[in-house]
């Protein structure tokens, strides 16, 4: 690779490597590696360095939820955090750091299109975060992240749900409606389970409890989770004035 094709990707993320090669090597696709060399090894693409990048990936993303949610359910930071590293987004940030044109590839998948595809380009950019990862630590790595993946990710998410993040599942929208009205959290209970163990049913009750009543609705599924789900979406529809199934009893 020219260094001034290094020097240019290295200007447009921020950081310049110490160690050159570990850029060349995170964007040598396996076509490229094994075209020059009948022997080459796994250190001569960017496979390995893949798998690395996306478990640093996973983590900061994970803590920069933690860092800028802290009120949020584990769901609702589990649902963001797939978006923020799903192949889709990670596609897009690939493409505005125009990692397709810095790509070693073979001719074979040169000729095919290979630096537009969107399986390479998001490996090709894992690959990169953590040769960044190597070069220059965790830090390093955390403010790449912060700044190519992060935050236009959640912009673009806040920007779609008109400020707020529509993100949350019946039962931590419930949880939430509850705390907005100084009222205890719900209650799950399995009350009932039928059926052979490979087709398992399984009946949750669900008790929101205020200071006149207690409200009790009930709802199955396949699984203990889903009957959760259900019996909460059937409360939210309640307290929030939706039409939907009445409570199971209205004890006094």
């Amino acid at each position: 690779m020219k260094s001034e094709a290094i020097s240019a990707l290295e200007a447009e993320i921020g950081h310049h490597f110490g160690d050159p090669e570990l850029l060349v090597r995170a964007l040598t696709h396996s076509s490229h590696a094994h075209e020059r060399e009948s022997g080459a090894s796994v250190r001569d693409d960017n496979e390995q360095l893949e798998f690395l990048g996306d478990a640093v990936l996973g983590f900061v993303v994970s803590q920069l939820l933690f860092e800028r949610f802290p009120d949020s359910h584990e769901g609702q930071l589990s649902k963001l955090r797939a978006h923020l590293v799903s192949a889709r987004h990670l596609s897009g940030v690939a493409q505005r750091l125009d990692l397709g044109r810095f790509l070693r590839l073979g001719r074979g998948e040169e000729r095919s299109g290979g630096r537009a595809k969107s399986a390479l380009l998001v490996n090709a950019l894992e690959a990169l975060l953590a040769a960044v990862y190597l070069d220059a630590g965790l830090e390093a790595a955390h403010a790449l992240i912060r700044r190519w993946i992060f935050e236009p990710g959640i912009g673009l998410l806040q920007m779609q749900a008109g400020g707020g993040l529509a993100t949350t599942d019946p039962k931590s929208a419930l949880q939430e409606l509850l705390q907005a009205r100084s009222l205890p959290p719900p209650r799950y209970s399995v009350v009932m389970e039928h059926g052979p163990d490979h087709r398992k049913v399984f009946t949750v009750e669900l008790r929101i409890r205020s200071a006149e009543s207690e409200q009790v609705y009930r709802a199955a599924a396949s699984t203990k989770k889903e009957a959760e789900q259900n019996a909460a979406r059937q409360a939210l529809g309640q307290l929030q004035g939706a039409a939907g199934p009445a409570p199971a009893e209205l004890a006094p």
